[in-house]
């Protein structure tokens, strides 16, 4: 029994030595953790990374549409004078042309001539004096041998239309309702400046009744 406490006894001892002053320290039981380690001072701060945008940020917006103008509106007949007027303004490309439909109310008219002969002779005094765009109503009806100076959406145009004939020596025209579809079409100028508008408001004034707008 005293061998077996001896032994027992030195074996307490050798583990008491060993846990002590042998093991090796557990690195989470270390008591001066931040004197290990490297260089602490120079270790950088990083900043939490931004978080990644959900979306692309939206493109500037869409150049605005550029500037343009149209001229009009002119019955078939009446364009070819409305082209010609803008062949020294040498637009090229930027000029198109869009037809349309259009409600006439108001018209400029000399009465019936009673029949084919009296139309044609009111016709050549039209000549005379100048004018060109008229057109003699054939089709039966109240209006047949009539002639038409003009369709216009508003009274205010063949008031306007009437006054220049008047100006030309017309004293038979006079203004009147009447409601028709007539084809019609719109000169479109795009890319004007300032210099081209006032220019195009100049040729404007050279067909009474007609209107320059911005495009629609």
């Amino acid at each position: 029994m005293r061998t077996i406490f001896l032994l027992l006894l030195l074996a307490n001892l050798a583990f008491f030595a060993w846990a002590h002053y042998l093991a090796q320290p557990d690195a989470g039981s270390d008591a001066q953790p931040l004197a290990r380690q490297i260089d602490p001072q120079k270790l950088p701060i990083v900043s939490p990374a931004p978080a990644r945008a959900s979306a692309v940020a939206a493109a500037p917006a869409a150049v605005a549409a550029a500037d343009c103008v149209e001229w009009g509106s002119f019955t078939l007949t009446d364009l070819p004078a409305a082209r010609k007027l803008l062949e020294p303004l040498a637009l090229g490309a930027r000029l198109s042309e869009q037809q349309v439909e259009e409600t006439a109310n108001w018209w400029v008219y000399i009465p019936p001539q009673g029949d084919r002969q009296g139309a044609q002779r009111k016709g050549a005094e039209l000549k005379a004096l100048g004018i060109d765009d008229f057109f003699v109503l054939q089709d039966e009806g109240s209006f047949q041998w009539a002639i038409s100076l003009g369709v216009f959406r508003s009274e205010a145009a063949a008031q306007a239309r009437l006054a220049a004939l008047k100006e030309k020596g017309v004293r038979s025209a006079q203004v009147g309702a009447r409601v028709s579809q007539v084809p019609k079409v719109w000169l479109r100028v795009r890319d004007t400046d300032p210099v081209l508008r006032a220019r195009l408001r100049a040729v404007a004034q050279s067909i009474d009744g007609s209107e320059l707008r911005d495009c629609k």
